[in-house]
């Protein structure tokens, strides 16, 4: 397999065409190399337009999915980013790459550990793995300029918005398959949200995630 021409046509034909512009993100992808975040089983696959196992019901996302994620966010390199969902490390690497610092929650240990040896692989710093149940976000290291949830959550825990700085912006799949939506949340005053709807899809639910509760008063 020709990598490179595998990454380049990933690139080309995956993820421009999801009107992934931003020349910067494109760039970057031919630069943080997702093969070296694919568990060895599957590195063949890294290219491919879908969700690699990552075992425990986990996956890395679909490359075009993560690149639209990144995109919305627009990270700057004083920015702080709060991840839940650390997975392969891959997606932490991103963020690393545009940031001044991310903290990455991961809720399973042996795949936080797994990102960590990944991540020191590929010469990231500037990424702290921290293992335990993030679906609540990660207070201690807030507020945060950025935020991106690497699961899907049938409604948006609240705790998770007020972790996020007035300029901050979050990005999350929301719903119940069949039907969820990737949204784009930017916190533009103190306790006010403006949400825009980026795309729909269905991806895995957050590790810890309850079904529903939205019904409690």
């Amino acid at each position: 397999m020709n990598i490179e021409q595998a990454r380049f046509n990933m690139i080309e034909q995956q993820i421009r065409p999801w009107e992934v512009l931003d020349q910067q993100v494109l760039d970057l992808l031919f630069v943080v190399k997702r093969e070296d975040f694919a568990p060895p089983a599957y590195r063949s696959l890294a290219f491919a337009d879908l969700e690699i196992p990552l075992g425990s019901g986990q996956v890395m996302l679909a490359p075009k999915i993560e690149a639209k994620m990144l995109q919305e966010l627009a990270i700057k390199k004083t920015d702080k980013v709060l991840e839940i969902g650390t997975g392969s490390g891959y997606m932490a690497a991103l963020l690393a790459a545009r940031a001044e610092h991310v903290v990455s929650v991961e809720a399973r240990p042996e795949l936080a550990e797994f990102a960590k040896q990944n991540l020191a692989r590929s010469g990231v710093t500037n990424v702290t793995v921290e293992t335990g149940n993030g679906v609540n976000g990660w207070a201690q290291g807030g507020p945060y300029d950025a935020i991106v949830v690497s699961g899907s959550v049938p409604v948006l825990p609240d705790a998770l918005l007020k972790q996020l700085r007035v300029g901050g912006r979050l990005t999350v799949v929301v719903g119940d398959a069949p039907v969820m939506e990737a949204q784009l949340i930017t916190c533009t005053a103190e306790g006010v949200y403006n949400t825009v709807n980026l795309f729909e899809t269905v991806i895995p639910p957050l590790d810890g995630v309850a079904a529903k509760e939205s019904f409690s008063l």
